[in-house]
């Protein structure tokens, strides 16, 4: 059986904490790949302005682009808004019967995991991860990939809004679509 990490989020942007992460949940649940799936509309982020899906699935691309065994499926942007777990990973047991699903998700949004759409259904079809940047130990039935990364995606927007680097932040082909696109220039 083959088994699949689901990495969802906006993304907005993909950025270096989001990839570390990524491989070190790879190798450390022992996934055979490892989905990116960027959200239409987060259920948690409704009054969020994010940059377009077009631009994050480009920013995506280019920063998995190499790494064989992470690949990015558009599917929740194929639906109406907002994007809930619960059909994606059934949409994805569907489409791969015989796999396993692991939803990585962040430490942050554990404590609200059990107001999830259909939350009880959903422990049904998939088993939970945490990726957690934070490197404190907190309590939770899930397993835990966890490394200090003080990266963050509200703090690159901010930066290229104030005109500083974020060379390092970012994969160096998400900063060129960054720069090119003129994205997050408004604070």
């Amino acid at each position: 059986m083959k088994k699949i990490g689901i990495f969802g989020g906006t993304f907005d942007p993909i950025h270096c904490g989001h990839l570390i992460l990524a491989r070190d949940a790879m190798e450390q649940l022992h996934l055979d790949s490892l989905l990116f799936i960027p959200a239409a509309l987060s259920p948690h982020k409704l009054g969020a302005h994010p940059a377009s899906a077009d631009l994050r699935v480009e920013m995506l691309r280019a920063a998995i682009e190499g790494e064989p065994r992470f690949c990015l499926d558009e599917l929740e942007l194929l639906r109406p808004p907002p994007s809930y777990t619960f059909d994606t990973i059934e949409a994805l047991k569907r489409r791969e019967p015989d796999s396993e699903f692991v939803c990585l998700i962040g430490e942050d949004n554990v404590a609200r995991l059990p107001t999830w759409h259909r939350f009880d259904e959903l422990l049904k079809i998939t088993r939970f991860a945490v990726l957690d940047r934070t490197g404190q130990r907190s309590e939770h039935p899930y397993p835990t990939v966890r490394r200090h990364i003080d990266i963050s995606a509200t703090d690159i927007r901010n930066r290229v809004a104030r005109g500083q680097s974020i060379r390092y932040l970012v994969p160096p082909a998400v900063e060129d679509l960054i720069r090119e696109r003129q994205l997050y220039r408004e604070p």
